[in-house]
């Protein structure tokens, strides 16, 4: 098995894990202004040491996976939020992470944008595969999930179908 305990590995091990296997989307897209769509998808391959053809053949088809085949040399402030958010979503799972930690994702979207921006996000979840964990206060996003978990007063409890 490839499972370890995450809790006694060294501080590079962590770094390395961050890179490589866990993709993060923040509420904020975060993206580097001064650098296009096709470059913010690109940076952190290149960071992870994969060759240059090979991070821009993967952006390109991250991409177009989310729509924006004809946004790739846009920087950020030439997109729209929903469009800087499809951009953070192929940013998050460039490096072909296994999981994807999402904080309210959509939290800045107006909500037809926020339900474009979600249905691209699952589509991609589970047409790779991936384990997604997304934090919402969105109960009509959250019915979208296959599992829905609450904290309630500090407890963990799935929630279950009515």
């Amino acid at each position: 098995s490839d499972a370890f305990d995450v809790s006694k590995a060294s501080d590079k091990e962590r770094t390395r894990l961050r890179r490589t296997a866990i993709g993060f989307v923040y509420q904020s897209h975060l993206l580097l202004p001064d650098f296009n769509a096709l470059e913010n998808v690109m940076l952190p391959q290149l960071i992870a040491g994969v060759s240059q053809k090979e991070a821009r053949k993967r952006a390109e088809e991250l991409l177009m996976a989310v729509g924006l085949e004809s946004r790739m040399t846009h920087r950020s402030g030439q997109l729209s939020g929903g469009e800087q958010q499809r951009v953070a979503i192929a940013r998050a799972l460039a490096n072909k992470t296994s999981v994807l930690l999402a904080d309210e994702p959509t939290g800045n979207l107006d909500p037809k944008t926020a339900d474009s921006v979600f249905g691209t996000l699952l589509s991609l979840v589970r047409q790779t595969g991936l384990c997604a964990l997304i934090a919402t206060h969105n109960p009509e996003l959250a019915e979208q999930m296959d599992r829905q978990v609450t904290v309630q007063n500090g407890v963990l409890k799935e929630l279950t179908a009515q």
